[in-house]
């Protein structure tokens, strides 16, 4: 079973973690209210083939967002309303992949989350043979996700938090949360943003 997470806002956990874990500004969710705060499980697959993300929808654990790594193979909708519903049954926390989606308005209605770089109707293959992995490091921009960290994504896009920094990383961004609700206070009251930020003003 995932970890149970609280729902948090990916700016403020990447900046309260120290401004590490952001994905490709790319990956964003189909709709903009799509929220998710959740565990990690890799996947890695050839491009344009998606029988590793079949196989990883009954792999993970519930509570798990599948984190999926497709190679170049961007012009592909690796994923659909199918597998969106197996995966809702599953109890899966939702999907982020680098690599394109289609039955997007299906999918946006269901509501449940899902990142992607695009959307794209192009079909996909299923070669039993094709080399992939479940549940094992993948790289994306930069970004090395593994099984367990935490995955937050929402409308600003996904950032990704080592597993042994998540309860840190969870402090930090609460406190920043807190922080900032006192600078609105402020600011309301008539303060400057070069008074609060202690902000150098024109010489």
């Amino acid at each position: 079973m995932g970890k149970d997470l609280p729902l948090l806002a990916s700016a403020t956990v990447h900046e309260a973690a120290g401004r590490i874990g952001a994905l490709p500004s790319a990956i964003k969710p189909l709709d903009p209210g799509m929220q998710l705060s959740a565990t990690a499980f890799p996947v890695r697959m050839p491009p344009g083939d998606n029988l590793w993300i079949h196989r990883a929808v009954y792999a993970a654990q519930p509570g798990d967002v599948l984190v999926v790594d497709a190679g170049d193979g961007f012009e592909h909708g690796y994923w659909g309303e199918v597998l969106t519903v197996a995966a809702m049954a599953r109890g899966l926390a939702g999907l982020v992949i680098a690599g394109g989606v289609r039955d997007s308005q299906q999918l946006i209605r269901l509501g449940w989350p899902v990142f992607s770089e695009r959307v794209c109707i192009t079909g996909t293959g299923k070669d039993p043979d094709g080399v992939g992995s479940l549940g094992e490091p993948i790289t994306i921009g930069g970004v090395t996700i593994a099984r367990g960290d935490m995955v937050v994504g929402d409308a600003d896009g996904v950032v990704v938090i080592p597993a042994g920094r998540i309860d840190e990383v969870i402090d930090a961004s609460n406190r920043r949360e807190d922080a900032e609700a006192a600078y609105m206070d402020r600011l309301r009251a008539g303060e400057s943003t070069l008074s609060i930020y202690h902000l150098p003003d024109v010489s």
